[in-house]
C-alpha cells in the first residue's frame, strides 16, 4: 500500500490575522477591459485557489503553449550570465596560455613564463570581490527600482569596464578591471535566476531556472573554444581578442532588456495590481482561455500577504529571522556545495591538464570536451529533475562526485613516469563534469529560486550567491596552490581534499534539503512555516487557503473543524492504521 500523504495547513493565526488586516482589502478591476466592479480579498482567495489547482494540473507542453513569451523573455534575460562563465574560463585558461604568460608573467629558471601562485589568486578573485559588491548592491536596487532597470544598469556597467580589461597594460590594471567587471556580473547571478522564477508556472520553473547553468556552461564552452583556436598567435592580439569579444553580448541584451516586461511578482509586491496584470499578459499568449491571468495575481497577492503574516520585512537582516533563516541556510549551503563538492577543479582544467602531463594542444582540446559534456548534462537534468526531483537527483549526485575524486587522487599517487595517467586523470574530469552538469550545477539555481520567500527571493539569492563567492575565494586561493608546480604541486592528489568535503556535503544534503518538487509558493511557504521536516516534504501536502480550524467565508473568520471533507477523514483514519 503507497504511503499516504500528511496534510498539513496554516497556522490559525496567521489566517485569522490575515482575514482581519485585509477586511478592506478592494481590487479595483473596473479600468480593465471586459470587467468591471472590485473584487474583496474573499474573492481574491477563491481565485488564488483556483489559480493553483490549474497551476499543479497543467502539463509542461501546456505550460510551454500557454508562457510561450515568458519562456522566451526569461532565456534573454538569462543569456547575460555567459559572460561570467566566458570571463571565469579566458582568464584562467590565460594560466596555460603562451603569449598571455610572456606578457604578464614572469620567466622562471627553466626559461619558461609563469604568472605566480598569489597573482593567480588575485586575479581569479577579483571578479569575485567585485560580484560580491555587485550582488549587495543589486538585492537593494532590484527590491526598489524593479528587475528591468537593474539588469539594463549592470549592462551598461559592463560595456564600460570591458574597456579597462583590452587595454590593460600590466597585470595590476588587468585586475582593477577584473573587480570592476565582477559589479555587473554580480547582478546577472542574482536578477537572472530571480527573474526566471517569477515570470514561470510550477511546470516551468525548473527548466528555466536551471537553463541559467547552462548559460553558464556555455559561455565557458565559448571562452575555451576561443582560446583554443588562438593558440596559434604568438602576438598581443593572442589575448586581447578574447577580452573584446566580451562586447558582443552586452548592446543586443540592451535592446532585449528594454521591451522585456516586469516580474508581475515585484508589481505586486509594490501594489501595483493593474501593471501586473497587464505584465502577466505579455508573458502568456492571448489565444489560450483555459487560464484566466487576473486569478494568477489572485495567487500572487494570497502569496504576498500570507508571507507578511510569517515575516513582514524585505531588508537582508529578515532573511536571518524566524523561518527565513532555515530557508536561507538552505539556499547558502546548496550553492556553497557547488564550489565545495570539488567543482574548482573545472575551472582549472586547463592548467591542471598542463601540470598532470597533457600538452597545451590536448589540454584545451579536453577542456573543450568537458564543457560540451557539461551543456549536454543541463539539458539531460531537465528529464531527470521531472522524474525524481531536487532532492535525488542533488543527492546521488554528489555521492558519484565523490567517487570520482576518491579515483583521481588514487591515480595522483601513480608514479610520475607512467604515461597513461594524465590521460584517466583527463577522462574521469570529463565524467566529472558531465556528472556535475548533470546534478549539483543546474539544480542548486531551481533550489535557490524555489525555497527563498517570494518577498526576500532577491535578498536571499544575494545572500546565497555571496556565500559561493566567498568559498570561491577560498577555492581560488588554495587550487593554484594544488596545482602550480612553484607552489604545493599535488597535481591530480587534490582530488582527496575535495573528496573530504564533497562528503561533508552528502551529509548535509540528507538531512537538510527538502524536496520542493510541484509545490506552489504559497505552498513552500506552509511547510516551512510548519517546520517539516526535509525528508517529508515530499510526501507531504500544503494547504495554504485555511487553518488548522479556520477558514475564510465571505469575508469573515469561521470554524471548519467540523467539515472535514469525507477524503481527508478518510486519509486520518487510513493514517491511524499504519500507525
Amino acid at each position: 500500500m503507497g504511503k499516504v500523504k500528511e496534510v498539513i495547513r496554516a497556522d490559525d493565526g496567521a489566517v485569522a490575522n490575515m482575514g482581519r488586516r485585509m477586511s478592506e482589502f478592494q481590487w479595483d478591476r473596473s479600468t480593465e477591459a471586459g470587467r468591471g466592479g472590485s473584487v474583496d480579498f474573499q474573492g481574491v482567495i477563491d481565485e488564488a485557489r483556483e489559480s493553483t489547482e490549474h497551476e499543479h494540473n497543467q502539463s509542461i507542453m501546456a505550460a510551454i503553449k500557454q508562457y510561450p513569451k515568458a519562456v522566451g523573455w526569461s532565456v534573454l534575460a538569462s543569456t547575460a550570465l555567459v559572460m561570467e562563465g566566458y570571463d571565469l574560463v579566458i582568464i584562467n585558461g590565460f594560466y596555460a596560455f603562451p603569449t598571455f604568460l610572456q606578457k604578464y608573467g614572469s620567466l622562471q629558471p627553466d626559461g619558461t613564463y609563469q604568472i605566480s601562485a598569489a597573482w593567480q589568486s588575485g586575479l581569479s578573485n577579483g571578479a569575485v570581490i567585485g560580484e560580491i559588491i555587485g550582488l549587495m548592491i543589486c538585492g537593494i536596487i532590484a527590491d526598489r527600482y524593479g528587475y528591468k532597470f537593474t539588469i539594463a544598469t549592470a549592462l551598461v556597467a559592463v560595456i564600460c569596464f570591458i574597456f579597462l580589461t583590452f587595454f590593460a597594460v600590466n597585470i595590476v590594471m588587468l585586475l582593477i578591471g577584473e573587480i570592476l567587471c565582477g559589479l555587473p556580473w554580480g547582478v546577472f547571478q542574482t536578477i537572472t535566476t530571480a527573474y526566471a522564477a517569477e515570470v514561470t508556472p510550477v511546470a516551468l520553473r525548473p527548466y528555466l531556472t536551471t537553463y541559467v547553468n547552462l548559460c553558464w556552461v556555455m559561455g565557458q564552452f565559448i571562452g575555451s573554444g576561443v582560446l583554443r583556436a588562438l593558440l596559434v598567435r604568438t602576438d598581443e592580439w593572442g589575448y586581447r581578442i578574447p577580452f573584446a569579444l566580451q562586447w558582443m553580448w552586452p548592446i543586443p541584451l540592451l535592446v532585449g532588456i528594454h521591451f522585456a516586461p516586469e516580474s508581475p511578482w515585484w508589481l505586486v509586491r509594490k501594489g501595483r495590481l493593474a501593471d501586473a496584470e497587464k505584465s502577466l499578459r505579455r508573458l502568456t499568449t492571448k489565444t489560450d482561455t483555459s487560464m484566466d491571468p487576473s486569478k494568477t495575481i489572485a495567487m500572487m497577492i494570497h502569496t504576498n500577504e500570507l508571507e507578511k503574516e510569517v515575516s513582514s520585512g524585505t531588508h537582508y537582516m529578515d532573511c536571518l529571522k524566524g523561518t527565513d533563516l532555515r530557508r536561507t541556510e538552505i539556499a547558502c549551503m546548496v550553492w556553497m556545495i557547488q564550489t565545495l563538492c570539488g567543482s574548482g577543479l573545472m575551472g582549472y582544467s586547463n592548467q591542471f591538464y598542463v601540470q598532470a602531463g597533457l600538452s597545451e594542444e590536448h589540454s584545451f582540446d579536453m577542456s573543450l570536451g568537458q564543457y560540451a559534456l557539461g551543456a549536454i548534462g543541463t539539458i539531460g537534468s531537465w528529464f531527470l529533475m521531472a522524474r525524481v526531483g531536487r532532492r535525488s537527483l542533488y543527492l546521488w549526485g554528489l555521492i558519484i562526485l565523490n567517487i570520482i575524486l576518491l579515483i583521481i587522487g588514487f591515480v595522483g599517487i601513480v608514479p610520475a613516469g607512467n604515461t597513461a595517467a594524465p590521460w584517466v586523470v583527463g577522462s574521469f574530469l570529463l565524467i566529472y563534469t558531465f556528472t556535475y552538469d548533470i546534478t549539483v550545477g543546474p539544480v542548486c539555481y531551481c533550489l535557490v529560486a524555489e525555497v527563498s520567500s517570494t518577498r526576500l527571493r532577491s535578498k536571499t539569492i544575494v545572500l546565497a550567491r555571496n556565500c559561493y563567492n566567498v568559498v570561491g575565494i577560498f577555492n581560488n586561493i588554495i587550487t593554484p596552490r594544488m596545482i602550480n608546480p612553484t607552489a604545493w604541486d599535488w597535481g591530480p592528489k587534490a582530488g582527496f581534499f575535495w573528496a573530504g568535503l564533497c562528503f561533508v556535503s552528502v551529509v548535509w544534503t540528507y538531512f537538510r534539503l527538502p524536496e520542493p518538487k510541484g509545490k506552489t509558493y504559497a505552498e513552500l511557504d506552509i511547510l516551512f512555516e510548519r517546520r517539516v521536516s526535509a525528508r517529508k516534504f515530499k510526501s507531504t501536502k500544503a494547504d495554504p487557503f485555511r487553518g488548522d480550524t479556520l477558514e475564510h467565508r465571505q469575508g469573515s473568520i469561521v470554524r471548519v473543524a467540523s467539515q472535514d471533507s469525507d477524503d481527508e477523514k478518510h486519509m486520518d483514519s487510513m493514517n491511524e492504521k499504519l500507525n
